[in-house]
């Protein structure tokens, strides 16, 4: 090898030592791998916050009704159609659209037992057979009381940024939040529904 060809070599592997001790790329190259990961958190987070907030807000507009029917000496269907505003009240400023409600008179017998004495859906129906047995919480089930439950469900669009094959896609998903709560009756020994069945 002559010293030409030799002193060419000495510097390509001069110049090849100060790339490899050159770091002032690194930061770039590591937010370029990373920028995905912290997007997909970030926006994870927001849909969990998002659907966590919507979940209490279906929670407290279902305490709101229980509540309010629980202060009634008796109930018609009038006035139980009446509940769908205070269920949209308190989920405003939300959309409501697609809001269900159903209202269950409770009774609790002599032994603990809870079953249906009324019901009430949104559409005017009965969507428990009076008599059927209610899963109630324990702590509620005062032998010969009374307990209200409202039901309140709500559909909650998602929005899906990253598809099945990892490229960010911007969609909509809905899920449907359901929350009931029990109330025990204020007044009197149980609150009648005349037209209920």
């Amino acid at each position: 090898m002559n010293e030409r060809a030799s002193n060419i070599w000495v510097r390509h592997v001069r110049k090849f030592k100060r790339l490899l001790g050159d770091h002032s790329g690194v930061s770039a190259i590591e937010f370029a791998f990373l920028m995905p990961v912290l997007i997909a958190l970030y926006l994870s987070s927001y849909e969990l916050t998002t659907a966590y907030s919507a979940s209490a807000k279906v929670l407290k507009a279902a305490s709101t009704v229980a509540d309010a029917v629980a202060r009634q000496n008796s109930v018609s269907k009038t006035s139980l159609a009446e509940m769908i505003d205070a269920a949209r009240a308190t989920l405003s400023p939300d959309s409501t659209e697609g809001l269900g409600l159903k209202i269950t008179g409770v009774s609790v017998d002599s032994a603990g037992n809870a079953s249906v004495l009324w019901s009430w859906d949104q559409d005017g129906h009965a969507p428990y057979a009076t008599g059927s047995q209610v899963d109630a919480p324990e702590d509620l089930k005062t032998p010969s009381s009374f307990l209200i439950r409202a039901e309140v469900s709500l559909p909650h669009e998602i929005l899906l940024y990253m598809t099945s094959a990892g490229s960010f896609d911007r969609s909509t998903r809905s899920i449907t939040l359901n929350r009931e709560f029990y109330f025990k009756q204020r007044l009197g020994d149980e609150i009648p529904c005349g037209d209920c069945s």
